[in-house]
């Protein structure tokens, strides 16, 4: 029954990596722990363990920065990053569109009443938008070689 639940986590969080309501990578790392547990830690072990909660803290960090190093890039203003920030959680209530493009309309919107130049205030949408997707991308490729390491612990 424990292995279910670990491997329903793991699913759960595989999924939580691309839909905004579930905690990604938490989920993961929180089904390879308790498989490790139920293990006794025999096949996955502290090392393992480590590796997969410093990629997951990564994964974290990843989530959240990304799309503001997208903006600041573009040389986004501060209203643009304030705009991108609404755009995100008012995106949350949306669904999966709103997270993925909530964030560029905040960030054009807040440009663009800074700044007033449309053209600026596009550009700084779009590096927020490609940030954000650049760094849902590299969540979900962490989530999966947390899982790999993982499967390969309990194999090995």
């Amino acid at each position: 029954m424990l292995w279910i639940l670990c491997a329903a986590l793991i699913v759960a969080g595989l999924a939580g990596t691309v839909l905004p309501v579930l905690p990604g990578t938490v989920l993961v790392w929180g089904g390879i722990v308790l498989g490790a547990w139920i293990d006794d830690f025999q096949r996955v072990g502290t090392a393992t363990l480590v590796v997969v909660t410093v990629l997951a803290a990564l994964a974290w960090v990843l989530d959240y920065v990304a799309g503001l190093l997208g903006a600041r890039k573009a040389g986004a203003s501060r209203q643009a990053l304030l705009g991108a920030a609404i755009g995100t959680v008012v995106g949350l209530f949306m669904g999966v569109v709103g997270v993925l493009f909530m964030p560029l309309v905040g960030a054009a919107l807040g440009e663009y009443l800074a700044q007033k130049d449309q053209t600026r205030a596009v550009r700084v949408g779009v590096a927020t938008w490609l940030g954000i997707m650049l760094g849902l991308l590299a969540k979900v490729v962490l989530a999966f070689v947390m899982v790999g390491l993982f499967v390969a612990a309990l194999l090995i």
